[in-house]
């Protein structure tokens, strides 16, 4: 029979993010599941530059941290815990959690995990089978310019491998590029009883991921609308979904800190979605274009409105891939004339990288509070300019020839006693560093070859 009530919290919204709002919720939360989330395009390749030096390397260290605080209370409470911490190794982290698990006296831990997100090794296949890779955003471009500079190659998948590994009695759930909405359904799926057709209910349970998946940015924090009525941030609570067979309603975890209302779930429900009546994720196309978002209580919301689509045929495949490199370097000015001193600095480098026939790709130019968020769009008020205190000049120049780049690394030492006064630079002496780019792509859904394992700390 369907539970008739479901609470799973949203733990981690990103590679980096805090532990702490994840350990009150296991312990004060009353969950039966809390999803983590890791996982960005950009941290895929990441992952796989780590793994490529170290073979044990290439998964999210900060859960098996997690785990270590909350792994043994999970389990004595009974709360499932599903996460894609294991990005591009997805066994090395399941090595990891059992590990954990033994340390903290754990028995009777199933712990499932996912393979077959990694197409890297399938590649030469799959273009043999007539796959050419379009690329999403750019069409006209050809595959074969990065065929031989890839880092990596994840497809995004939906709920059915976690659904799986729930079924075949999963404690904890360990996934590479799972969508990070999946985390949420699968578990709501099997709590619920969703069939694959009931495209309302898989939809409410996609929209109940994308409002817990970025953790504390759905409860007060990154909240553009009015920051400073969120409460004591310092202990920032993240998000926690309460579902029944008919209703959804976001809250949190009491006593912490942080705001649950219909403008922070608003900014979070729009965050990253380019069509309202179209959100396309593998498992269902959900429409929001109708919710309503009602508060009922402090901290409480009800989610209603939600309809769905059937998925679609294909899989989003990102493929990070080897761009050049580049070299980033920072030139801080003080008053008097401090715009003024770093416009100059800036001319005086490229003057000179000029001179040696510079053929940087892309060179960029900013002074860090005045334009370097804002751009063209920036004041540049001549009095303005004038009276600031201080300015900091950024140049970031881009190229694939690894030489080029290197230019302009010696020109700017010099600048402290060669150049206007006042020049300090900070970081240490720059450094010529890799560039990732991103070739996100469409793949049939039928080439993907998922599968679920269990293995069991005794």
């Amino acid at each position: 029979m369907a539970k008739k009530r479901f609470r799973i919290g949203g733990g981690q919204g990103f590679w980096g993010d805090s532990n702490d709002a994840a350990i009150h919720m296991i312990r004060n939360g009353e969950l039966d599941c809390m999803a983590c989330d890791y996982l960005a395009e950009l941290t895929m390749s990441i992952l796989q530059k780590q793994k490529n030096k170290n073979p044990k390397a290439g998964y999210a260290r900060d859960f098996i941290e997690l785990f270590q605080h909350v792994g043994k209370e999970a389990r004595e409470k009974n709360i499932q815990i599903i996460t894609n911490a294991g990005g591009v190794n997805v066994k090395g982290a399941v090595d990891a959690i059992c590990e954990s698990a033994k340390k903290q006296g754990i028995r009777d831990l199933r712990v499932g995990y996912v393979l077959g997100d990694d197409l890297t090794e399938r590649l030469p296949e799959l273009i043999a089978a007539g796959l050419d890779f379009k690329n999403m955003d750019d069409p006209d471009k050809d595959f074969s310019d990065i065929s031989q500079s890839i880092f990596n190659v994840n497809v995004y998948y939906g709920h059915e491998p976690i659904a799986q590994c729930l079924e075949e009695g999963a404690d904890v759930v360990v996934c590479g590029r799972a969508t990070d909405s999946a985390l949420f359904l699968a578990p709501l799926k099997k709590a619920f009883g969703w069939a694959d057709t009931d495209f309302d209910d898989l939809a409410r349970g996609i929209v109940t991921g994308h409002l817990l998946e970025c953790g504390g940015q759905a409860a007060g924090g990154n909240f553009d609308f009015d920051w400073r009525s969120v409460p004591d941030m310092d202990r920032l609570g993240f998000p926690i979904a309460e579902l029944s067979s008919d209703s959804l309603v976001i809250t949190k975890a009491p006593d912490c800190g942080g705001l649950i209302s219909e403008r922070t779930l608003k900014e979070q429900l729009l965050y990253e979605i380019h069509d309202p009546a179209n959100y396309i994720t593998p498992d269902v196309i959900a429409d929001v274009g109708h919710v309503t978002l009602d508060e009922i209580g402090e901290n409480r919301v009800r989610v209603s409105g939600v309809r769905g689509k059937r998925r679609p045929d294909t899989l989003k495949l990102c493929i990070g891939y080897h761009a050049g490199y580049k070299v980033e370097t920072y030139l801080s000015y003080a008053w008097p004339d401090a715009y003024e001193k770093a416009v100059c600095a800036a001319d005086i480098i490229m003057r000179k990288l000029r001179r040696q026939d510079f053929l940087a790709e892309d060179v960029r130019i900013d002074f860090l509070g005045l334009n370097a968020l804002h751009m063209r769009v920036a004041d540049m008020n001549p009095r303005l300019l004038e009276d600031m205190n201080e300015v900091v000049l950024r140049i970031a120049v881009r190229s694939t020839d690894r030489s080029e780049a290197a230019k302009i690394i010696p020109e700017i030492a010099p600048l402290q006693l060669n150049g206007p006064p006042g020049a300090s630079f900070f970081g240490g002496r720059a450094q010529i560093r890799d560039l990732i780019g991103l070739w996100p792509t469409l793949i049939p859904r039928e080439a993907i070859r998922l599968t679920s394992q269990i293995r069991e700390v005794r």
